[in-house]
């Protein structure tokens, strides 16, 4: 009898045991990040894999940062250059920078030195566009209270005959070396695609991969962000890390 009563134990333990483990799944399952987007990966013919996160324009937001990505819970990708702490892209909500005060040198009010293509989604208008601006104050939309705006490159991914000398334009940095690539790229069905390469690849063959696999032959456009070890993704799918160096602006799925 003692040993059945101690096998009746040990059940009833074990049992306890697989009821917890069950409950803290469920837990887990319960408090995961939100999924307001849909994870992409694919493989282009020129060997660039792309990562990316599909999302809408009203699940998007742009903030500052003091950290790689993987310090933030948040699912998303890197934003525009920047130096030290200063953001060199523009990156505002609602007409106001991310990063400090408007007017403000590297608050994310202007794209320093150049005019850079800059992505703008405008509520209002229930349209995106790549606006080529200095500042803030040179974008164009509706209601400067409904839009954001993402400064870079432009990848003028329509534009076969214009995009390499646009991007010499807006001094793309390292076009032709094989660094580590990220981008915004949107379609006609307001889908906006966050999109980073764990592969080093030129700037020429990072916007090829996009045009071959991203909705292949249908319009799109798009700019490049950040690159070399700034080029870092977050989802629950996935985590690209570059090299893991401090971030100043990032671009985050609510």
């Amino acid at each position: 009898m003692l040993q059945l009563d101690v096998n009746y134990r040990g059940i009833a333990a074990a049992s306890v045991l697989a009821a917890c483990v069950v409950l803290l799944l469920l837990w887990g399952s319960s408090t995961r990040l939100p999924h307001s987007y849909t994870y992409f990966k694919a493989d282009a013919s020129n060997n660039v894999e792309l990562h990316a996160l599909i999302s809408r324009p009203g699940e998007i937001t742009l903030q500052s940062a003091d950290g790689p990505l993987s310090n933030y819970s948040g699912y998303g990708i890197n934003g525009g250059f920047f130096y030290e702490k200063d953001l060199l892209s523009i990156a505002a909500v609602n007409d106001k920078p991310v990063g400090g005060t408007r007017g403000q040198y590297g608050s994310g009010w202007f794209n320093v030195k150049y005019p850079r293509g800059t992505l703008v989604w405008d509520e209002a208008a229930g349209a995106y566009s790549v606006q080529v601006v200095s500042s803030v104050s040179d974008i164009h939309v509706k209601d400067r209270e409904r839009y954001f705006a993402q400064g870079g490159v432009s990848m003028n991914l329509m534009n076969e005959n214009v995009w390499e000398y646009a991007a010499e334009q807006e001094h793309l940095p390292y076009p032709d070396e094989k660094r580590l690539r990220s981008a915004l790229v949107y379609g006609a069905d307001q889908r906006l695609w966050l999109i980073a390469t764990p592969t080093l690849c030129t700037a020429a063959e990072f916007r090829q991969a996009i045009l071959e696999t991203i909705e292949p032959g249908m319009p799109k456009e798009g700019i490049f962000l950040d690159g070399d070890g700034s080029a870092q993704l977050n989802s629950a799918e996935s985590r690209l890390t570059g090299d893991s160096r401090v971030l100043r602006q990032i671009i985050i799925v609510k």
